[in-house]
């Protein structure tokens, strides 16, 4: 029996046989050509069918993972269409008299070192999306196809790296779990992973070599580990684990309906995150009681331009119609740092992470943020919409809101369009928000506390560097003490204090956070009932009593 650990992407056990997924040999010979304009058109044709394919991948991903996660392949569109990126193409074929192939191989190696080369993690991680258009052109060219999935029977994918495409590509019926050699945990192909709830590995450092083709394997998504050719007590030991995750399943399926109150009678609201309107579906299906985070920013990274006025009121109305009378909590937008939108013309920063991004492009940039307002205030005639301002670190800030509120609603006053008074709160992700939320909390109808980037600033830590994981402990004393503040002293104020980051799906907190006093826990749709059933076994007082506090 082989074992091999890799990042845990997404939990769940699966047993079958591995398929190395391998994705065809493209080797590109150097070929002279006395004939240019016909290699061009050899491209231009292949650009086509490429640009075709991905369509075709975006409608299958929209379907299957969502608007947010399918947009990687319009981004790729996007890509292979870029004029600098076909200027080299051409330049190559024109200057060196190649073959097509050898152009678009040598361009895809300028601009993949190009984008290695960068500071920026995400920017670094475009260098897989050239390589990906550019396999995809050159294999067109070649006239081969993708590798795919030659199984009579669903299999356990083991590959070197998979991209976006090659992911969505895979038929789920035939995919039990995939597991990659190389990847990270923020790569796109670990997000669709998540949105399409298949167990899955990055980074196991797997052989690549055909040496585990075909052989039985086991993926423990949850623990981060494959097990080639187990033996027969492992063999035993993840059937029965595999058994009772299913069996878990079934009881979660009986937890809809019932209360979030605890044993000795402590309520608290299960609200989900989403990213756009086509998660609605899973909220309704998971029984959420309300969405605690709508990620606004993601109708503009969506696009090649600013969304309209209009265009936001309809999405906005569409989730608060769904919703009814449970509330929706929308963040503005929260562009920059590792969510770089090109059609804002930001400049670049050294550090993304304490530059310009979120609130202070709103208060910096008042038309953008004004357009939004104007949509959310507008919607909130249309259901329980509540707003929600990122990155707030001082009183002045929300002041400096206030005011931009007060014109907006001037505006629609003076265009008689109808509008709500929709609750407005903040997130709590900086130490500055968390030290002051005394003063805040005066200011605001709720908080919310962005645990990531609040560990983030705490800790000093980048958490889009993998290489600094060890270092990235949400744990942490400060963090705990910082979130029982903030609670603390949003309750003395008369508001409450929700958290929307991923500690507030991590199980190994959710009695401490009873315990603080937490009063909503927001988190991706599918971990609603699973917290749904911790609380509804946690008696707090009792807790409170046995606990170690060691923060």
């Amino acid at each position: 029996m082989e074992v091999y650990t890799g990042k845990s992407v997404f939990g769940g056990i699966a047993i079958g046989r591995i398929l190395v997924y391998g994705k065809g040999e493209k080797q590109v010979k150097r070929e002279r050509t006395q004939d240019p304009e016909a290699e061009m058109s050899r491209c231009r044709k292949a650009t086509e069918t490429a640009l075709e394919q991905l369509a075709g991948l975006y409608e299958k991903a929209l379907q299957e993972v969502g608007e947010a996660d399918a947009a990687i392949f319009e981004i790729h569109q996007m890509m292979l269409e870029d004029g600098d990126y076909q200027d080299s193409i051409e330049n190559i074929i024109h200057t060196q008299s190649v073959n097509a192939e050898y152009a678009v191989a040598q361009t895809a190696d300028k601009f993949a070192r190009m984008f290695e080369a960068m500071e920026d993690d995400y920017m670094r991680g475009r260098a897989a999306d050239v390589r990906d258009i550019s396999e995809r052109l050159v294999s067109i060219l070649q006239g081969k196809e993708d590798g795919g999935i030659r199984a009579e029977e669903p299999v356990i994918i083991v590959a070197d790296d998979l991209a976006p495409s090659e992911t969505v590509q895979l038929d789920k019926d035939m995919v039990l779990s995939f597991v990659t050699a190389q990847g990270s945990l923020n790569s796109h192909t670990a997000i669709l992973a998540r949105t399409m709830g298949i167990p899955a590995l990055v980074g196991a450092g797997l052989p690549m070599d055909g040496t585990v083709d075909g052989k039985l394997g086991i993926v423990d998504g949850t623990a981060g580990v494959i097990y080639i050719d187990p033996d027969e007590e492992t063999c035993r030991r993840m059937r029965r684990v595999q058994e009772e995750e299913q069996e878990k399943k079934e009881l979660l399926r009986t937890l809809k309906g019932r209360e979030n109150i605890t044993l000795d009678g402590q309520s608290i609201l299960l609200y989900a995150n989403i990213g756009n309107i086509k998660d609605l579906a899973m909220v309704l299906q998971n029984d959420a009681g309300g969405i605690g985070l709508f990620r606004s920013e993601f109708l503009y990274l969506e696009r090649d331009r600013f969304p309209t006025e209009e265009e936001q009121f309809q999405i906005y109305r569409t989730v608060a119609e769904t919703m009814g009378k449970k509330r929706v909590i929308i963040r503005t937008l929260d562009i920059g740092a590792d969510k770089q939108c090109d059609y804002f013309q930001m400049e670049k920063e050294e550090n993304p992470a304490l530059g310009c991004r979120a609130i202070r492009i709103c208060l910096t940039r008042p038309e953008i943020f004004k357009t939004q307002l104007r949509a959310l205030f507008r919607a909130s005639i249309y259901g329980k919409i509540a707003i929600m301002y990122p990155m707030i670190t001082s009183v002045k800030e929300i002041r400096r809101i206030r005011e931009i509120v007060e014109e907006v609603k001037g505006e629609l006053d003076a265009q008689d369009k109808a509008y709500g008074n929709p609750e407005q709160g903040i997130m709590i992700e900086t130490p500055a928000a968390a030290i002051i939320s005394d003063l805040l909390a005066r200011e605001v109808d709720f908080f919310s506390i962005g645990t990531n980037d609040l560990t983030q600033y705490l800790l000093a830590v980048d958490r889009q560097n993998t290489a600094l994981d060890e270092f990235c402990d949400p744990h942490h004393p400060a963090v705990l003490r910082m979130i029982s503040l903030v609670v603390e002293n949003s309750h003395k104020a008369g508001i409450w204090t929700g958290i929307c980051g991923e500690l507030g799906a991590d199980p190994e907190l959710t009695r401490e956070f009873l315990a603080m006093g937490v009063d909503e826990l927001s988190v991706s749709p599918g971990r609603i009932l699973p917290l749904r059933k911790a609380i509804l076994e946690t008696d707090v007082s009792e807790y409170k009593k046995t606990r170690q506090k060691n923060w």
